[in-house]
């Protein structure tokens, strides 16, 4: 019976479906006794909350991982983590995979679904290297990242702090575990850290369609698809302008403005108290994280090659010219996916905004703002008013790190349902502009 129902299911409401699980198992999980320390008690509601933005890989907190969790529960957050930033999709792919086992053609298509891939075509070997990219740069974060908590730490607390780093800063989930919510702030100048750490969020970002091609390629420019030109484009000049943006609206080092324009793009680490940032800090935060990582990736946000398609088209549009990229044409189709992609998330982030509002009379338009939007793009990043959220907003919050790890026009197909008529209707002409 079961059985019978999945197999009716669209790929993408099976990924949908996919997430949902592993979130409620994730939530009884760390309300587990063994997964929470002595004398602290969990809300149901702040389980959800934490387990949800482990699996969507944004790292807001409404309790700190580091004093509330036991060793066992941080391991429990940190395979939440894990699983959310490589896909349930392919991580259900390579249990199949370790069993020995064959992945049939509908898993395939499922997959191809969830990584964002063009064709089902070398499925399997990709769901390999994606592994085994995730392994080598996370263990080599994790021994970069021992170096210096080494320093701070017992050995072995810091090893289980470096993997732990090393596992949220790679699937771009701006998670920590040291406790009494400073994230990164102690380490604000530490130069090692601060690479280590940028390097693993922006790997991650890219997506592992494009780390493939670097390497296989061997970093050769004039041999990358249009597809990786984008990426890599689009990442470098929002890094660079988000960094100078940041330090001319913020009294802070340049080391903590590249880390903040690396962090805003979905992996939500700070190394500043962001409550004391200025609003126009603040906007630009909230404008990278809008846009977000790259698809195929470990993070959020409507895309840099939306944003790339976006403009191209606009700048068509405007001089009556036909959309370019790296002397390729861009089809029209991209443009308009591009631009619902887009539209659908404004009206995320503008709805979850005015409902989180009415919900919290005493926070700041620009707070919420940047919280719904952290929330959408899956970054983590926060002012300082998560723990202080009512219910409401907190399960608001929770929606909205869904609808952003799936992205917002995957949610709205799953409301399609076909039924089968064939009706064509006459052009219509409507004045715009």
């Amino acid at each position: 019976m079961i059985r019978q129902i999945i197999r009716r299911l669209t790929p993408g409401r099976i990924i949908a479906l996919g997430f949902a699980i592993v979130i409620l198992i994730g939530s009884v999980l760390l309300m587990l006794p063994c997964s929470v320390q002595d004398g602290v008690s969990v809300r149901y509601i702040d389980a959800l909350y934490t387990s949800t933005s482990a699996v969507c890989v944004t790292g807001l907190i409404a309790i700190d991982a580091g004093d509330t969790f036991t060793p066992l529960g941080q391991g429990f957050l940190a395979g939440l983590i894990q699983v959310g930033g490589l896909g349930v999709t392919a991580v259900g792919a390579g249990v199949i995979l370790a069993m020995g086992r064959k992945v049939n053609m509908r898993g395939r298509g499922i997959i191809r679904e969830g990584m964002n891939l063009d064709s089902g075509k070398g499925t399997v070997r990709f769901i390999k290297s994606v592994f085994l990219t995730t392994v080598a740069f996370e263990l080599t974060g994790a021994a970069l990242s021992f170096l210096v908590f080494v320093q701070d730490y017992p050995p072995l607390h810091a090893l289980g702090i470096s993997l732990f780093h090393s596992v949220a800063a790679f699937n771009n989930s701006g998670f920590d575990i040291l406790g009494n919510f400073q994230n990164l702030i102690p380490y604000r100048d530490d130069v090692l850290l601060n690479l280590v750490t940028c390097g693993l969020i922006i790997f991650g970002g890219i997506g592992f369609l494009v780390i493939r091609e670097v390497i296989e390629k061997r970093f050769r420019w004039r041999k990358f698809s249009m597809h990786s030109k984008v990426v890599i484009s689009v990442s470098a000049v929002l890094i660079v302008v988000g960094a100078v943006l940041i330090k001319l609206t913020q009294d802070i080092t340049w080391l903590g403005a590249f880390f903040h324009s690396v962090s805003a793009r979905t992996a939500g680490f700070s190394t500043y108290p962001l409550g004391t940032f200025s609003d126009a800090s603040l906007l630009v935060l909230t404008a990278l994280m809008f846009i977000g990582a790259s698809p195929g990736s470990t993070g959020g946000g409507i895309k840099t090659s939306t944003l790339f398609v976006l403009i191209q088209g606009i700048k068509a549009a405007a001089t009556n010219k036909a959309a370019k990229g790296f002397r390729y044409n861009i089809p029209q189709g991209l443009f308009r996916k591009a631009a619902v992609i887009t539209l659908l998330a404004l009206g995320v982030v503008v709805s979850g905004t005015f409902l989180m509002l009415v919900m919290e009379p005493d926070v700041t338009l620009m707070q919420a703002l940047f919280e719904v939007t952290s929330a959408f793009g899956t970054v983590g990043l926060s002012t300082g008013i998560t723990p202080g959220l009512c219910d409401g907003s907190k399960l608001l919050s929770i929606i909205i790190m869904y609808i952003g790890r799936l992205g917002p026009l995957t949610i709205a197909s799953l409301w399609y349902f076909s039924n089968g008529e064939r009706i064509s209707f006459p052009d219509g002409n409507i004045a715009i502009g």
